[in-house]
């Protein structure tokens, strides 16, 4: 039969073939075991030939050698698995390149393997292989190859065969584990895909494998735009391969399955060479489950995470935004603020966040944390964006005053101190004659600092100390402003600054009567006194101011300032400033007439206050009181009491002569108020009269 085939007589060698083969099937099986096998290589020889030397002959003519080759074969082996000899037809068919009877084939030969409990023996696996090549060779689709070996088994025999062989070759673990995540990615059965790839981790971790951080262009086939970026990711090609397949399901939005790729690498395998891939990993699962609305697991996997960088921080503030847990969601920014890590960039999305959730308190936490961020150099654009910001703090806060629940304390201690910081932008700005920029904030800030202060006057119980602040504050911004402005402002803004200005007075000095006994603080709030009549004259003179009615009201304003001084200065028992106060306010006209009772009583009732200043003050108001005509006969019976027993106390000649002076003043006054609703008191003068004897007698006697 070899030597018809080699002089070319084919018909000669396949007929003998035939006699072999067929007819003397039982003389084949008493040959010795050698015989057989010499006969079925040379079988197999003639087949080889035949897709060597095509010329002339078809491949089917191959296929019908080798699979005489393979049947005489078969019975060498001492255990026969199911299906061997089809596997070999198979295998003939596709070495034949006759793909779509090798594919046939194997669609007969798999129900029946896969059936067989033994799916590690070699015939399962060589199935398995046979058939993903010749659907390769019939450059199938994807589909198709999906259909191939699901259950990864070849794919992880072969790593298995690779981790035993380390150390003896080349090292191909890294490609095969990427071979095999390739391939489990492809399955459409996830959990069974992940379970194949946990699987080979655990045992690369038993193996004690280190994977190479060396990029693979293999992982570097997948593209996508992650949720967080991959620049800063690790250098590991698995690990890249995973979050990439992550991308890709999470793209797709199919969050749990995203959720499970990147969890897959959290792994103790990567932590040797990518210390942070468990805490990026655990963030990509937590964003996967925040997006499929399951805001616990999220919170149990971010938990897992490290709170030593800011991203970690960010992903709890927006689980705790979806949870409504507003004081969970402040901590994450503050803590967030703190990491090293921290991007300014990650608070102008949490601001986005906590104004689409409504959180007011989250949103004024937040642009308060943007606010202290902000680096507040000389350039005019960031004192443009702390303006901004300040106002809507402030806006802000102002809207959250009106909730009944609301925290009312910290809320206005709140506003007022980002008022203050609005000032000191304001002062900054003026020193570098940038006022230009912000002149509508000011505008706008002075307007409400304002109106917040006249609102807490009958809103803000004990707040005192604030609203003064606010006086003050908005006295301040509106001054800047009226000093920059090109042009002349309406003199409403002048009277609203003088209104501010004595505002803020009154009210500092109506909370200093809850502290009384401080005399550093009644000093300052003399400062403060005094500042504010020389700013309201000085508005008077400059002539910014043209009404009659808000003239005399602020003409009223500096009388009253000065009964406030009198008091303070009395309290601070600064007597030596009191005569030139009172001197002050006699030259003041006709209408301080009022302020000389108050002034009076003041000192009247004060024990501490010195003989000769209350004297020298009595007698000056009295004077004035009598040079202009007002002044009220109890009040008058009074003062010239007071004044005449102080003079008789000298007990000196010329003091009794303007004791006098005095009773005979006061005689006068007694014959002019007879007939009036307001008689001289009684009282007085009995004791006018009694005085008048008394004294009277002690200079007889010593004349005599």
């Amino acid at each position: 039969m070899e030597a018809a085939w080699q002089e070319k007589n084919y018909t000669i060698a396949d007929f003998m073939s035939q006699k072999i083969t067929v007819d003397d099937d039982q003389r084949l099986s008493q040959l010795p075991l050698h015989s057989r096998q010499l006969l079925a290589s040379k079988f197999h020889k003639i087949g080889k030939s035949i897709l060597e030397q095509p010329e002339g002959t078809k491949p089917s003519d191959a296929v019908v050698w080798l699979q005489k080759a393979f049947t005489l074969a078969d019975p060498l082996e001492d255990n026969v698995a199911p299906g061997v000899a089809e596997l070999k037809v198979t295998r003939a068919f596709f070495v034949a390149g006759s793909y779509d009877r090798a594919e046939a084939t194997l669609e007969e030969l798999i129900p029946s393997i896969d059936a067989s409990p033994d799916h590690a023996s070699s015939a399962y696996r060589e199935l398995r292989w046979l058939r993903l090549a010749t659907l390769k060779r019939r450059k199938a689709g994807d589909a198709a190859l999906l259909d191939g070996p699901a259950d990864h088994a070849p794919s992880t025999h072969c790593l298995e065969k690779a981790l035993a062989c380390r150390g003896t070759g080349e090292d191909c673990v890294d490609r095969l584990l990427l071979s095999l995540i390739f391939h489990c990615a492809k399955d459409e059965d996830h959990e069974r895909a992940l379970k194949s790839v946990e699987t080979v981790f655990n045992s690369l971790c038993q193996a004690e494998v280190e994977l190479d951080t060396v990029p693979s262009t293999a992982c570097l086939t997948v593209r996508s735009t992650p949720p967080f970026s991959n620049a800063d990711a690790d250098r590991s090609p698995t690990l890249q391969l995973l979050w990439q397949y992550g991308d890709r399901h999470y793209h797709a939005k199919k969050w749990t399955e995203a959720a499970n790729w990147y969890l897959a690498g959290s792994h103790k395998l990567f932590r040797v060479n990518s210390p942070t891939a468990s805490m990026k990993c655990f963030r990509k699962a937590a964003l996967c489950y925040i997006e499929q609305r399951e805001f616990a697991r999220a919170s149990t996997v971010i938990r897992r995470c490290p709170t030593s960088e800011a991203k970690t921080h960010y992903v709890i503030f927006i689980i705790a935004i979806h949870q409504g847990l507003e004081v969970e969601a402040i901590r994450a920014i503050r803590e967030m603020v703190e990491a090293p890590d921290f991007d300014r960039n990650m608070l102008l999305l949490a601001t986005q966040i906590s104004h689409q959730s409504e959180m007011k308190g989250v949103l004024l936490s937040v642009l308060e944390t943007l606010l202290k961020t902000l680096n507040l150099d000389n350039s005019g654009e960031t004192v443009v964006e702390a303006m901004t910001l300040i106002r809507c703090i402030i806006r802000l806060a102002l809207a959250l005053l009106v909730e009944p629940t609301a925290n009312r304390i910290t809320l206005i201690d709140t506003v007022v101190n980002h008022f203050r910081t609005a000032r000191s932008l304001t002062e900054a700005a003026c020193a570098r004659k940038a006022m230009s920029l912000i002149t509508k904030d000011v505008s706008w800030l002075w307007r409400t600092a304002y109106n917040c202060a006249v609102q807490g006057c009958s809103e803000w119980e004990r707040c005192e100390q604030r609203i003064a602040n606010l006086f003050d504050i908005a006295r301040d911004l509106l001054e800047a402003l009226c000093q920059t402005s090109p042009v002349d402002l309406d003199s409403d803004m002048y009277c609203h600054l003088v209104n501010a200005s004595f505002s803020a007075v009154s009210g500092y000095g109506d909370d200093f009567t809850y502290r009384i006994g401080i005399v550093e603080q009644s000093s300052a709030v003399i400062a403060k006194i005094v500042e504010c009549k020389k700013r309201i004259v000085s508005i008077m003179e400059k002539g910014k101011v043209q009404k009659d009615d808000e003239v005399l009201r602020m003409q009223y304003f500096i009388y009253t300032l000065q009964v406030f001084e009198a008091e303070f200065l009395t309290r601070a028992k600064s007597w030596v400033q009191i005569p030139h106060l009172v001197e002050e306010i006699i030259n003041s006209g006709p209408l301080a007439l009022g302020t000389y009772e108050a002034v009076a009583d003041i000192l009247w009732v004060e024990k501490d206050c010195p003989i000769n200043v209350l004297y020298g003050c009595l007698e000056a108001l009295l004077r004035a009181s009598l040079d202009h005509n007002h002044l009220s006969v109890e009040k008058f019976s009074r003062w010239l009491r007071a004044i005449c027993t102080i003079i008789l106390a000298r007990n000196m000649p010329e003091d009794r002569v303007k004791a006098i002076g005095y009773v005979e003043q006061a005689l006068t006054v007694i014959e002019d108020s007879h007939d009036t609703d307001e008689p001289y008191p009684m009282d007085e003068r009995q004791w006018l009269l009694a005085t008048s004897y008394n004294t009277g007698t002690e200079c007889l006697q010593y004349v005599l």
